[in-house]
């Protein structure tokens, strides 16, 4: 497995694991547990992980997520 990203946003993490579900892309977070038990500071960011012959298509996703996030792209769409 190879890492596509990593955050401490739950609302962006889940996101990303749905789009990714969506696209029959399978991932899994990395450091979930360590986060927690740091008291979910942004010291330990979760990772999330897919593996490296899906990576060129989850890296989709993440364009997908910035353009959204400049409201160029409906995220409902």
């Amino acid at each position: 497995m190879v890492e596509l990203f990593r955050t401490n946003d739950p609302v962006l993490l889940s996101w990303m694991q749905a789009r990714l579900a969506a696209l029959d892309v399978p991932a899994q977070v990395f450091d979930m547990h360590a986060s927690f038990m740091d008291g979910n500071v942004l010291a330990i960011q979760r990772r999330i992980m897919v593996d490296e012959d899906d990576l060129a298509l989850a890296k989709r996703v993440i364009v997908e997520a910035e353009e959204i996030a400049r409201g160029e792209r409906d995220p409902l769409d």
